[in-house]
């Protein structure tokens, strides 16, 4: 069989095994091993358990389990809650401050967790009631936590990005530096947003209220004095101190990003403990069950991605894909955009662990080619990636807020997440006329390539 014809016959059969239903990890195993065996030599199936240790013999991905470990012990505190309490304390006052509230407490609960279901869970727990509460539109309210939930593969650190890092073979903390600056636009494009939608409702609220209607929750004013916002401080300064440290001693050179992770895992636990008394076993049971649990699908998920790339690669496909591309002598920004639509149309099946090892060797080459900034490009990617965490059909936050708040409607929410996937697509064209906005920052502090 021709190398067109084996590239088809794969791409289809992974269609086919996803499609019925079968765990991604086990479907993306099952196709990678299937090829080996009528494909490839007869010994290299002999040598399958090797080539996943091999792929996987990174002390990159080390990290991975060990910021997991930090998110889960966040996560299960009431750190969250906290941390939004202390954000709409000071925000309220401003037009729309408890939806800026939102947005600033999921960009740094995603920032201290790196996980964007977390995200959605923590926060939404607490916010999507009080915004309903207090009359903000269902879908508004869990449009905004579902998107600032996907800050949690932006903004460091992230786990989409240090398996980018291992794909593409380029500096994790170079590529977490990037990542701060788009991941800070994106903040003020939802806060902005946030106050736009909240002073339309608020007016729509108030002509009702002037028509003889009902008087909205948004027409009430909330007072906080001076003592209880200071009150609230003393609970969010420690895991503001351990994200400020974790970063200081990544980008410091005090420790690698395994050594930063393990220390940012030791630092959450420690913190739980002595700010939410969670020590004894039965309290941190739940933090390891989840922490194994998540690790144990995601490496599982790795191992088998990186076998179904090996094999790619082996039968060259991955480099035939790449010369095709190459050789449809597309302009620079044309390529970019077929290479994001396909990324957008995979995301609506695949999680963005899956297309990052599954396209990284067919899509880099070229892009790399065109002269794209790997790490540039890193990001873009990740923020359409992210897409794919809100958008339907399989948009993981949006089923995630549906299980915090059962009564929304699915079709509220899918129609209030779709302004922040319009606003999204804004951060990709303005990181591509101002690629400065990612890149700047790992200049600065690491200087040029």
């Amino acid at each position: 069989m021709s190398e067109l014809g084996i590239g088809l016959s794969y791409g289809a059969a992974t269609l086919v095994v996803m499609f019925s239903g079968m765990p991604i990890a086990f479907a993306l195993g099952t196709v990678a091993v299937a090829f080996m065996y009528f494909f490839m030599p007869a010994s290299s199936l002999d040598t399958v358990t090797q080539n996943v240790y091999e792929e996987m013999a990174s002390i990159t991905l080390l990290s991975i389990p060990l910021f997991i470990l930090k998110g889960a012990a966040i996560g299960r505190s009431r750190a969250g809650k906290d941390l939004y309490s202390a954000i709409h304390a000071w925000l309220h006052k401003v037009p729309g401050g408890l939806g800026i509230a939102n947005v600033f407490a999921c960009a740094l609960f995603a920032a201290m967790a790196g996980s964007s279901p977390a995200t959605c869970s923590a926060i939404g727990s607490a916010g999507i009631p009080e915004m309903r509460r207090r009359g903000y539109s269902p879908g508004f309210a869990a449009g905004i936590i579902a998107a600032g939930g996907t800050l949690g593969i932006l903004l460091p650190p992230s786990i989409v990005m240090i398996l980018y890092a291992v794909a593409a073979e380029q500096s994790l903390g170079r590529l977490f530096l990037a990542g701060i600056g788009p991941g800070l636009l994106m903040v003020a494009l939802f806060a902005g947003y946030a106050v736009v939608r909240a002073r339309k409702e608020y007016k729509q609220a108030l002509v009702i209220y002037q028509q003889g209607g009902p008087k909205s929750a948004y027409l009430e004013e909330e007072h906080f004095t001076m003592a209880q916002k200071v009150e609230m401080l003393p609970r969010v300064l420690p895991f503001l101190v351990l994200l400020l440290g974790v970063m200081v001693a990544l980008y410091g050179g005090l420790a690698t990003p395994s050594e930063t992770a393990g220390l940012g895992g030791l630092l959450a636990l420690g913190l739980v403990a002595v700010v939410y008394g969670l020590w004894r076993p039965k309290d941190l049971a739940p933090i390891l069950g989840a922490t194994l649990k998540e690790s144990t699908m995601l490496m599982l998920i790795i191992g088998m991605s990186l076998l179904y790339s090996y094999v790619m690669s082996h039968l060259h496909i991955s480099q035939s894909a790449a010369q095709w591309i190459v050789g449809m002598q597309l302009s620079k920004w044309v390529l970019l955009a077929v290479v994001l639509l396909m990324v957008i149309v995979l995301g609506f099946f695949l999680p963005p662990v899956s297309i990052i090892l599954m396209t990284a060797p067919i899509i880099l080459p070229p892009l790399k080619a065109a002269g794209f900034d790997l790490i540039w490009f890193g990001v873009v990617m990740t923020i359409v990636m992210e897409m794919g965490l809100i958008h339907p059909p399989v948009g993981l936050n949006i089923f995630v807020i549906k299980n915090v708040a059962p009564d929304i409607p699915l079709k509220d929410v899918i129609w209030g997440v779709m302004p922040f996937v319009a606003l999204m697509f804004v951060a990709v064209f303005l990181l591509c006329a101002f690629p400065g906005i990612a890149t700047g920052l790992p200049t600065l502090v690491m200087g040029a390539k």
